[in-house]
């Protein structure tokens, strides 16, 4: 029973990291235009992996995609790459382990397949969660490098609430994989337990059975 909640548990966390990544992805807040040096502070833009906004006091908001992907730097793009890498692991982990579930008849019915099929889901979700992991923090020393960089002429911006977002999503997939995979070592451990136990009680049976004929011959004597 304690197998089985600790895999729903896994499962849930790593659903959860699976859709705040998703939510990274999407997410136009990856930096947010500083207001340190700015006198008026009414207007505001913010960028994500896919476009830029301007935002003012008054409520409008004008949002325009990067017009091209080629000229794009080069940590934008590998950052895309990334999360798109992560999005589709973490997709294929939710499949996964959730054929691996014990509670669930889906896929094979041996607890052992169950298990490494568990093992093979949480794994994914680890991967996906360090892939997007590395995608936020590799954009966000971008943007504290550019901020602390007294030649850089651009806009300075600073660390927007889709990085937030998305290390979030990374930890609790990371922390549901770990789930599945200690799940699947919890499970097999028990069951090497219980084979050790029968085989102590087989084998006090055959020493029972020698012993009676010397203690019945001696008592005879």
């Amino acid at each position: 029973m304690a197998v089985v909640a600790l895999q729903i548990l896994g499962l849930v966390m790593g659903v959860l990291g699976w859709i705040l990544d998703t939510v990274a992805t999407s997410s136009q807040t990856w930096k947010v235009s500083t207001k340190v040096d700015s006198v008026i502070t009414a207007n505001w833009v913010f960028e994500g992996l896919w476009m830029q906004c301007a935002a003012t006091a008054l409520g409008s908001i004008q949002c325009k995609k990067f017009p091209t992907v080629l000229g794009l730097d080069a940590y934008i793009q590998g950052c895309r790459a990334l999360m798109i890498i992560s999005l589709v692991l973490g997709l294929v982990a939710v499949i996964v382990s959730m054929m691996g579930l014990k509670c669930t008849k889906i896929g094979s019915s041996s607890e052992q397949a169950k298990g490494k099929i568990a093992l093979v889901g949480g794994s994914l979700f680890i991967t996906a969660g360090l892939t997007c992991l590395v995608a936020t923090s590799w954009y966000a020393s971008q943007v504290v490098k550019e901020f602390y960089d007294p030649f850089y002429g651009g806009t300075k911006f600073e660390l927007g609430a889709g990085l937030y977002i998305g290390w979030g999503g990374a930890c609790l997939g990371i922390l549901g994989g770990a789930f599945l995979c200690c799940s699947c070592r919890r499970g097999t451990t028990v069951s090497k337990r219980g084979y050790d136990y029968s085989i102590a009680g087989q084998n006090a049976q055959k020493i029972y059975k020698t012993s009676q004929p010397s203690e019945v011959s001696k008592a005879y004597v």
